[in-house]
């Protein structure tokens, strides 16, 4: 049966009805909604698929990866017995992309199974593939590090309030040196905006396994310490507890080279050492950096065979 033949010029009008007409040239047309960066949409993340895939990466990658390079050890787990089954806001420094899946791995029961990462919308969300690989592997939502938007802000306060604790870094990015920059608000705010807890989180050790600019991992020991949860005093913004948080991280790893006790005497007579390291010049922070290692004696080396 042969099929009707559309009188001539109709074929043009359907078409024209089945595709966006075009923009005259006077007038701007409307830009395409970003699907990156801090745009981006997680939401199926945490839906119950991703999530079984993401535990079973941990499992399978993270924890041997993570005891072949790092062996971590864990302080002051002790410290959040006080805590109940509530979210919280996990801040540590920062000083290697190992800093996150060690921390996936020794964040301990409620929190890890329910725990989300803010991470840089501008490094791990630029562009769909990889925005896909940081969604399903780390559970993080993108953050604009820079600054604290709406959008992010919102996005990290909803699923607090949802029941899903953060890991966070308040530095805003790994140490370029070594040493720990200013610690920023965004945790701050959003454990004044939520009601949660922060938990200050020291970790040592990673900047040698795979610092800022080099590609492959070498092994060291690492040690995780978990600080006393803070909670908002009436009144208190963003940047007074932000101050706060970075003093409390400090003391931990204050602690963590010398003793509780002694690092608890500095704390109170206000002596703890910055994170940041020396007021000096480049060759003085780094000949401070280095004799530190040099007295450490937690680093390790691959197993003789």
């Amino acid at each position: 049966m042969r099929r009707p033949r559309l009188p001539r010029g109709a074929a043009r009008q359907v078409q024209f009805l089945l595709r966006t007409p075009p923009v005259p040239i006077s007038v701007e047309p409307s830009p395409k909604p970003a699907t990156t960066g801090v745009h981006y949409d997680t939401t199926w993340a945490r839906r119950g698929p991703a999530r079984l895939v993401r535990r079973a990466l941990h499992e399978a990658v993270f924890e041997p990866v993570i005891t072949v390079f790092a062996r971590p050890e864990t302080q002051g787990l002790d410290r959040l017995g006080s805590l109940a089954d509530e979210p919280v806001v996990f801040a540590a420094n920062h000083h290697s992309h190992a800093d996150t899946p060690l921390l996936l791995r020794t964040i301990p029961e409620p929190w890890r199974h329910r725990l989300f990462v803010g991470a840089a919308a501008d490094y791990f969300f630029p562009n769909r593939l990889t925005a896909a690989a940081s969604a399903l592997a780390l559970n993080a939502i993108p953050i604009e590090r820079t600054k604290v938007t709406r959008r992010s802000a919102l996005d990290a306060a909803a699923l607090i309030d949802d029941g899903w604790s953060m890991l966070i870094y308040p530095e805003g990015g790994r140490s370029p040196d070594g040493w720990a920059q200013p610690f920023r608000g965004g945790a701050a705010y959003l454990a004044i905006r939520c009601g949660v807890p922060v938990v200050p989180i020291h970790v040592e050790g990673t900047r040698h396994i795979l610092p800022k600019g080099r590609n492959y991992p070498v092994p060291h020991k690492v040690v995780v310490t978990f600080g006393e949860p803070l909670r908002a005093l009436a009144d208190e913004d963003s940047r007074t507890m932000a101050a706060r948080i970075e003093a409390a991280v400090a003391t931990l790893a204050d602690e963590q080279s010398s003793d509780w006790w002694s690092a608890r005497q500095r704390f109170h007579a206000q002596r703890t050492p910055a994170l940041g390291g020396p007021e000096a010049a480049g060759w003085r922070r780094a000949w401070q950096l280095s004799a530190s290692d040099r007295s450490d004696s937690t680093r390790r080396r691959w197993p003789q065979v």
